[in-house]
């Protein structure tokens, strides 16, 4: 770009390099034309200083002749036809001088003005060349915002589709999870601290009966109303295999207790309670469901195995409940198979020794299994956790998204040939000429 002063109002504007050619091609031919003129008007100048000369010369001639006394009449008409003679000459040599001269400058300027026709054409092809590369542009650029403005409603209606299925995710979790809240408190609202805990143990019992009973019909579960070693569970669990040995037992213990309640309880309470009833019924396992510390992380995360304080105790909340006598019944069933034989070798009086290893074996691998079992539960859970987390960033960075799509949609709305030409009068010039 060249920087050029108005010599009006003597401020500086910028052309481009084309525009900056055409006016100087402009200052160049009316420089080359006034010199032309000029030129000319100096030969004519000349041409007449010579005839003027030469009309000097002569008449200072004619009166030198006819001073001398001594020439006759016919001498000087003689010297006056030699310098007629010798005059003519001087004007035809000067005429065909200036002749000449006015022909080579003639040829000049017809060379020049055809060079400057021919720039001129070039001008003007490079001038059109010029704004037909500007129209493409800017049809370019119009297409181009064209597309981003179609980019930018599909990405926004993808994510407005997106958020919208988000939202309808949450939405449909925070009903559901809603509706249980509104549930037990409606329950709570509604029972005393026994019927809570009576509740929970027909709600167990309805769970075992509709889902578990199909599958095992030889299984044992009902109430432990033996109390006389003085206290008793609440459910007793047996399982058995078609010729009826025992391969599973588990007591239960259900625990719940209003909002209300002064003395809130603490799982850990029952334990000892639980441990007792468990050996007092010859049970395998002992099960705690509970509902107990609904804020405490460690029983809000799966199945808690507790027997590092109580052999073979777990604790539950009301939706492993299934899960537990699943996964309890399973791992006993790989036992069965040392029980029978066990059994036949007792009624053989065989040595059992090996059996009994075998089975210590397998406890000991079942321990092992189940803490395996148990760890990548919880860190399913973590994972769960994650996934939420990492929705709830999904979320925030797709509002974000609509955000900044909005104020690019905005942008570009307000994008116009006016802005882009500001500051530039020599492409509002052309843009205004393309219009025109």
């Amino acid at each position: 770009m060249k920087e050029l002063i108005c010599p009006n109002c003597q401020k500086a504007f910028t052309v481009d390099e084309a525009d900056y050619a055409f006016i100087v091609n402009q200052v160049k031919n009316l420089e080359f034309n006034a010199e032309v003129e000029r030129r000319m008007a100096e030969l004519n100048d000349r041409h007449k200083a010579n005839e003027q000369l030469n009309a000097a010369k002569a008449e200072k001639l004619h009166q030198n002749e006819l001073n001398k006394k001594d020439l006759t009449i016919s001498e000087k008409e003689a010297a006056i036809a030699r310098l007629q003679t010798q005059l003519q000459n001087i004007e035809e040599k000067k005429s065909s001088e200036l002749t000449l001269a006015i022909a080579n400058k003639d040829k000049e300027i017809a060379h020049l003005q055809s060079l400057i026709k021919e720039n001129d054409s070039k001008i003007k092809i490079a001038v059109m060349e010029e704004q037909r590369k500007s129209q493409e542009n800017i049809q370019g650029k119009n297409a181009e915002i064209a597309q981003l403005k179609a980019n930018a409603e599909l990405d926004k209606q993808k994510a407005a589709i997106h958020e919208k299925n988000i939202k309808e995710q949450y939405e449909l979790k925070l009903k559901t999870a809603q509706e249980q809240v509104d549930y037990y408190k409606d329950l709570k609202t509604r029972m005393s601290t026994k019927m809570i805990g009576e509740t929970l143990e027909i709600h167990c019992s309805t769970q075992f009966n509709q889902m578990m009973r199909p599958m095992m019909p030889l299984a044992y579960f009902e109430k432990d109303n033996d109390a006389s070693s003085g206290s008793k569970g609440d459910f007793i669990f047996r399982d058995f295999a078609a010729d009826g040995t025992e391969y599973v037992s588990i007591m239960f213990e259900m625990k719940n207790e209003a909002d209300e309640t002064a003395t809130k309880h603490k799982n850990e309470d029952f334990f000892k309670k639980l441990d007792a009833d468990r050996r007092a019924k010859k049970c395998e396992f002992a099960v705690l469901v509970s509902l107990l510390e609904p804020d405490n992380e460690l029983y809000n995360g799966g199945i808690v195995d507790v027997s590092y304080r109580y052999d073979k105790m777990y604790v539950i909340r009301p939706q492993f409940f299934l899960p537990i006598i699943s996964l309890l019944v399973q791992t006993s069933k790989k036992s069965l198979e040392y029980k029978q034989q066990l059994a036949i070798a007792q009624s053989q009086s065989i040595d059992v020794t090996n059996f009994e290893n075998q089975l210590l074996d397998f406890k000991e691998k079942f321990a092992n299994n189940y803490r395996l079992a148990s760890e990548k539960f919880h860190k399913a859970i973590e994972e769960i956790d994650k996934s939420i987390d990492h929705l709830q960033k999904i979320k925030a960075a797709l509002l974000g998204s609509e955000n900044n799509l909005r104020l690019a949609n905005d942008k570009a709305e307000a994008l116009s040939i006016k802005k882009l030409t500001r500051n530039n009068p020599t492409m509002k010039a052309k843009f205004d000429e393309a219009r025109g």
